[in-house]
């Protein structure tokens, strides 16, 4: 069964992506298969994982919002041009994202990377602008088509980019598409909140980020192919 079928499956319901963090298919890396972190560092701080809000719990990489210290996770590897795949859900109000071509700076993570949106796109107050929602380029393009799950269901995401490239998908539906350093995304940046972050979406590389904004998350099953 190739990818496609599977996405189609998942999208549809038939099947779950449990279990699909796997190398089993060439050239893909996995991220987190429900055991190990070693693939990544709390963004700015050295230490185990649990000092900075994450934690892993029955499989899955919890943001703990009870965690008196919290920050993002990095990838320690960088990577330009990327097929990424995992699973999210949220708590009833949650919010987080999946940020790429971070660089650890003294800056927040957001401050250079891109941000695809996580999201209870019916409980918090982002979910009422498309361009915050669940699947968005963060306050910069909306999503269309999206098929969301519910508050504890399981979402596929997907994050594509090469070159210049980058393509949003959701259970199994692109998004959304837009091209790094393109004049109708210059033009959008400079209308946004990141119109004052020099390096915002200019790195061309850089680590992958999971965001912990505070809110319990979810996310099982990572994995990247570099393309």
């Amino acid at each position: 069964m190739n990818r496609t079928m599977i996405r189609t499956l998942i999208a549809a319901g038939v099947v779950s992506t449990a279990g699909l963090a796997t190398a089993a298919d060439a050239g893909w890396t996995v991220l987190f298969d429900g055991k190990g972190t070693d693939a990544w560092k709390g963004y700015g701080k050295d230490g185990p994982l649990s000092s900075c809000g994450w934690l892993v719990e029955n499989g899955t990489l919890r943001a703990a919002p009870e965690a008196q210290t919290k920050c993002d996770l990095a990838t320690k590897e960088g990577f330009k041009d990327f097929d990424l795949e995992l699973e999210w859900k949220v708590s009833p109000g949650g919010n987080s994202g999946v940020m790429f071509d971070v660089a650890e700076t003294a800056s927040p993570s957001y401050h250079t990377g891109p941000e695809m949106q996580v999201l209870d796109d019916d409980g918090h107050p982002d979910g009422r602008n498309p361009k915050t929602s669940a699947g968005a380029l963060y306050a910069l393009v909306a999503p269309v088509g999206k098929a969301l799950k519910p508050v504890g269901q399981w979402n596929q995401a997907r994050l594509v980019k090469k070159g210049a490239h980058v393509e949003h998908w959701l259970n199994g539906t692109k998004l959304l598409e837009y091209e790094l350093g393109s004049p109708a995304l210059t033009a959008l940046i400079a209308e946004s909140k990141f119109k004052d972050m020099p390096r915002f979406a200019k790195e061309g590389q850089g680590r992958l980020v999971l965001q912990h904004h505070g809110q319990e998350v979810w996310f099982r099953n990572v994995r990247v192919k570099k393309i």
